[in-house]
């Protein structure tokens, strides 16, 4: 087979299922609460902290 080439037979008769029953559930994992974290760092050292992390970008 060439650059592009494909079979053919593998493009015919392609049928797909769509049983509405079978369908993806968006919201099957969905969380409600809070994450909540602790730190030592004042607000100032958090904010220095990503602008040399968007220096080293």
């Amino acid at each position: 087979m060439g650059f592009g080439s494909y079979d053919e037979s593998e493009q015919q008769n392609q049928e797909v299922n769509t049983d509405e029953g079978e369908g993806v559930n968006v919201h099957e994992n969905d969380h409600e609460g809070k994450v909540t974290f602790e730190t030592d760092a004042s607000t100032d050292d958090l904010i220095d902290q990503l602008g040399e992390m968007k220096d080293d970008e």
